[in-house]
């Protein structure tokens, strides 16, 4: 059992990494929003986000998957648990958000005008919701 606790640990981690991407990305796509091509805040933000989603975002989340598969190979009765089946509809909706923010930053960077700063304030807020909602699943258990 050592090793499961070893791998939640890790999984752990990589979730509170994956949410500060997720929390920190749109914000810095509303800061890119406010310059133009050529400008420097919009040159800085593009780069910023770029480094935060191939640094930290895309292998968090890849993580935060590989470890939790890993978890319910270590402990296979957990998916007996409805909690559970919650819980991972929970981050299946986070991973979309994560796609989701990373085709609205494509079109950010590419000047498209499809994307408003006041949507990207909105959507900032649906990681959160989602993680509260995963939290509860695994802390509390409703059922």
């Amino acid at each position: 059992m050592e090793i499961y606790l070893w791998v939640k640990s890790a999984h752990i981690i990589f979730v509170v990494a994956l949410m500060a991407g997720l929390l920190i990305y749109p914000r810095y796509k509303i800061h890119q929003l406010s310059g133009r091509p050529g400008e420097p805040l919009f040159e800085t933000m593009k780069d910023a986000s770029a480094r935060l989603k191939r640094i930290i975002l895309t292998p968090s989340l890849v993580l935060v998957w590989v470890l939790g598969i890993w978890m319910l190979v270590l402990n296979p009765d957990l998916l007996s648990q409805g909690w559970m089946h919650a819980k991972l509809a929970l981050v299946a909706g986070i991973t979309a958000v994560h796609a989701y923010f990373m085709v609205l930053g494509k079109n950010v960077d590419a000047v498209s005008g499809t994307v408003q700063a006041k949507t990207l304030r909105m959507l900032n807020e649906v990681p959160f919701i989602l993680m509260i909602g995963v939290v509860i699943m695994v802390i509390v258990r409703p059922f």
